[in-house]
C-alpha cells in the first residue's frame, strides 16, 4: 500500500489536519438531525466550500464528508442503498479541490462508528461490521480517497473492523480514539493502549491517536501517554475547540485562535506528528494554527502542569477524582457530525 502520510511528514516535519466539519456545515444552513453525508449530492458546492476554507488555511490533510458514511447511520435517513455513492461523491469533491491546491494535499476518507454496538453487548457481528466499513471504504476509495480516516471510536473491536475493512478494500488507513470519558474511551480503552488493538493485522496503520473528546488540555495529556507508550509511531492529535456551551439552542466551543495557536505548540513539543482540530474549529482557528506550527521550534517536551498553566485545567482529571465520566454535548454532536 502507498503511505502518502510518511511521504509528506518527511518533507514538511509535522502535518496540519483540518478542522470541524459540522460546526462548519452548521453555519453553511446544516440543520440538526440532517445528515451532512447527503450534502454531497444535494449542495456538493457547499462541500467544496468547506475543503476550500480549510484548504486555504493550511490544512495538509482533509477528510472527506463521510463520517456518517455506514449503511447503518445512514439508514436513519433512508439512505442505507446509497452508501458507495455518497461516499464516492465525498472523496471526489475533497480530491477535486486538493488537486488544484497548489502543493500536496492528501485526502483522506473520514470513517466514523456505525452507532451500534458490537456483540456481545449489542447485536452488530463484528463480521457485520468489516462488511459495513468495507462497504463505505470501497466508495472512498472510487472516489480518490488516499487513505482511511477512522476516528471517534470508543471500541477497539470496531476500531479492528474498520481497520481489516480498509486493508480489504486496499487502503492504508489511520485510526483515533475519543478518550472522553475519564481519561479512557467510552469503552474503556486507554491512551497508553491504542497501538495495540490493530497489531496483529496483516497491515499495519498509518498513524494513530486521539479525536474529539474534551478540549485541549485533555487531548494533549493522551499525547503525552501514546508517545510514552511508543516514541516512535506517528501520533494524530485532533482536539475540539475548547469547550462546548450552551446559547439557547445552540452549541458554542470557548476556544479561541490564540489558545488553538498554543495547543498546536504544546502537541508539537510533545511529539505529535499530526495536528488538527475537531468540533468547534473554524477556518480561523485552523489558520491560526498554520501560522503558530510554520513559526514553532520544538521545545522541550511539556509535563501536565504546563499544559494546564497554557491551556486550562482538565476536565478528565477532575472526572476521574469525582468518578464520575465526562461525556458532554461536544461528544454527543460529534458523535453525528464530526462537528
Amino acid at each position: 500500500m502507498q503511505n502518502p502520510i510518511d511521504a509528506l511528514i518527511a518533507e514538511k516535519g509535522v502535518l496540519l489536519a483540518d478542522g470541524a466539519t459540522g460546526t462548519n456545515l452548521f453555519a453553511m444552513g446544516l440543520q440538526s438531525g440532517e445528515a451532512p453525508e447527503l450534502w454531497n449530492e444535494e449542495a456538493p458546492e457547499k462541500i467544496e466550500a468547506l475543503h476550500q476554507g480549510f484548504v486555504d488555511a493550511g490544512s495538509d490533510i482533509i477528510l472527506t464528508n463521510s463520517f456518517g458514511g455506514t449503511r447503518h447511520r445512514l439508514k436513519l435517513h433512508n439512505a442505507q442503498d446509497r452508501v458507495h455513492a455518497l461516499n464516492r461523491k465525498a472523496a471526489e469533491i475533497a480530491c477535486a479541490v486538493a488537486a488544484k491546491a497548489g502543493r500536496r494535499v492528501i485526502v483522506a476518507g473520514s470513517v466514523g462508528p456505525t452507532g451500534e454496538l458490537l456483540q456481545p453487548l449489542g447485536a452488530l457481528t463484528y463480521e457485520d461490521a468489516v462488511e459495513a466499513f468495507a462497504e463505505q471504504i470501497e466508495g472512498l476509495k472510487a472516489g480518490g480517497a488516499e487513505v482511511a480516516w477512522i476516528e471517534t471510536m470508543s471500541a477497539p473491536d470496531e476500531i479492528r473492523a474498520a481497520a481489516e475493512a480498509a486493508i480489504r478494500v486496499g487502503l492504508p488507513y489511520t485510526y483515533t480514539g475519543s478518550f472522553d470519558t475519564a481519561g479512557r474511551t467510552m469503552m474503556g480503552l486507554a491512551p497508553k493502549d491504542i497501538h495495540g488493538v490493530a497489531d496483529d493485522l496483516a497491515e499495519k496503520p498509518l498513524a494513530v491517536g486521539a479525536n474529539c473528546g474534551v478540549g485541549a488540555p485533555d487531548i494533549l495529556a493522551a499525547l503525552l501517554d501514546m508517545t510514552e507508550a511508543r516514541p516512535d509511531a506517528t501520533i494524530v492529535v485532533k482536539g475540539n475547540c475548547g469547550i462546548p456551551e450552551f446559547h439557547g439552542s445552540e452549541i458554542h466551543y470557548s476556544g479561541t485562535p490564540e489558545l488553538m495557536a498554543d495547543y498546536v505548540r504544546l502537541a508539537v513539543d510533545g511529539g505529535a506528528r499530526i495536528i488538527g482540530g475537531c468540533c468547534g474549529t473554524s477556518f480561523a482557528h485552523l489558520a491560526a494554527m498554520r501560522k503558530a506550527l510554520d513559526e514553532h521550534e520544538k521545545a522541550e517536551r511539556p509535563d501536565i502542569a504546563g499544559i494546564e498553566a497554557r491551556v486550562g485545567p482538565m476536565r478528565n482529571k477532575a472526572a476521574a477524582q469525582s468518578g464520575a465520566g465526562s461525556v458532554g454535548p461536544g461528544r454527543r454532536e460529534r458523535r453525528r457530525t464530526r462537528a
